[in-house]
């Protein structure tokens, strides 16, 4: 049998195709604009093209099975600026869009940080948008707020992830994948046993001197409140002076070694991220930070300076979690059901930007034909 051909945009260095390449699946084409995020790729993939997706005629692909499209999420992100579709990079979602309508694939995955589910349009919710498009392109369209640590990820990261199933193929019936327990995703377990020749375990960012000797106070398992006022910069003595008021903000977050780490960002900011080594007086190396995202240590970062490899591992998605559902697409594209018991929601029955969408939350199954012009507006 052929191997079940893959489309990537917005690629990055490659997380999300790691995951369907480790699964046997051809990666066709890929995309993205960052040079660095290309040279890494094709270091440890393949073929890539370094182009601006807006300038991109798209391919002719007969027979696509998976498109795959992690486009840009700083636009939506908490830890970005929060634009949304106010700014180009908020509407790159588009052009996934376009590329749909010609290609026809079998199966679509997005993945986007969770500020895509309060990211509004002019006409409401922009994941409703998104959905509705996708299901006016003859698309069964499903999405859920999944943490990539249910997944075999040593990290507590939070993600939408969209799937949409291509009605006029004959395909299984999708659910998401169950949840995989029993493992040890310490922080711990993950980093404390690599070795100083591990590729890219000398690659250290080096952050201001005042961050450096801030985080210096900070023990294993604490935050910015072990650091004592006095030592603090103005900025940060008015936060701890009316800490309600910036409801109870975790600066400087050292995590424990028996903890799950947290989101690795491509800012990297220490007050915002916890960048520190759980028992050594020093950030979190590259390879390190890669081992949390979940990439295995044969997966070289190539780049122009450390900061860029400290960047495209962290808007990189975990391979792990690809992995799972590569795995799970490829028992659909087999015509077998997944199976999964466990309960589904439909949009038209949830208060959708109402009552948040949590991560322990069923599946969502977006209905469009119950959902009346008049629910629409109100979203």
């Amino acid at each position: 049998m052929s191997k079940p051909k893959v489309l990537s945009m917005f690629s990055g260095c490659g997380g999300m195709d790691l995951g369907f390449h480790q699964n046997g699946y051809e990666i066709v084409w890929a995309n993205d604009i960052n040079e660095d995020a290309c040279e890494t790729y094709r270091y440890n993939i393949g073929h890539i093209l370094n182009e601006n997706v807006h300038q991109l005629e798209v391919p002719d692909i007969k027979g696509l099975d998976v498109l795959l499209s992690g486009f840009p999420c700083q636009s939506f992100s908490n830890a970005g600026n929060r634009k949304g579709i106010k700014e180009l990079r908020g509407n790159l979602y588009k052009e996934t869009l376009r590329f749909i309508k010609k290609l026809k694939p079998k199966i679509v995955m997005m993945e986007n940080v969770r500020g895509l589910l309060s990211t509004k349009t002019d006409d409401g919710y922009l994941i409703t948008e998104i959905c509705t498009e996708l299901s006016e392109l003859n698309y069964e369209v499903h999405f859920k707020l999944v943490n990539a640590s249910d997944y075999g990820v040593p990290q507590n990261r939070l993600r939408i992830i969209i799937v949409a199933i291509n009605k006029a193929e004959k395909l299984g019936e999708f659910r998401f994948p169950e949840p995989i327990s029993g493992l040890d995703l310490s922080l711990g377990n993950t980093i404390l046993d690599i070795s100083g020749d591990t590729p890219n375990q000398e690659q250290l960012l080096k952050l201001n001197p005042q961050a450096i000797y801030l985080g210096s106070f900070v023990p294993e398992g604490g935050s910015w409140k072990s650091i004592p006022y006095e030592v603090l910069p103005e900025r940060l003595k008015k936060i701890r002076n009316d800490m309600a008021k910036y409801r109870w903000p975790n600066f400087y977050r050292r995590y424990h070694r028996d903890e799950i780490a947290g989101t690795v960002t491509a800012a990297f900011k220490p007050e915002n991220a916890g960048v520190w080594h759980p028992i050594e007086n020093r950030v979190l190396s590259a390879r390190e930070i890669a081992r949390i995202q979940s990439f295995p240590d044969n997966f070289i970062f190539k780049g122009r300076s450390i900061k860029s490899v400290y960047e495209m591992i962290g808007n990189a998605v975990p391979p792990k979690l690809s992995y799972v559902f590569a795995k799970t697409f490829l028992t659909i594209l087999s015509g077998e059901d997944c199976l999964v018991t466990k309960p589904v929601r439909y949009f038209s029955n949830i208060n959708f930007g109402r009552v948040p969408v949590r991560a322990n939350d069923p599946e969502v199954i977006f209905d469009k034909e119950q959902i009346t012009s008049k629910q629409l507006s109100l979203l």
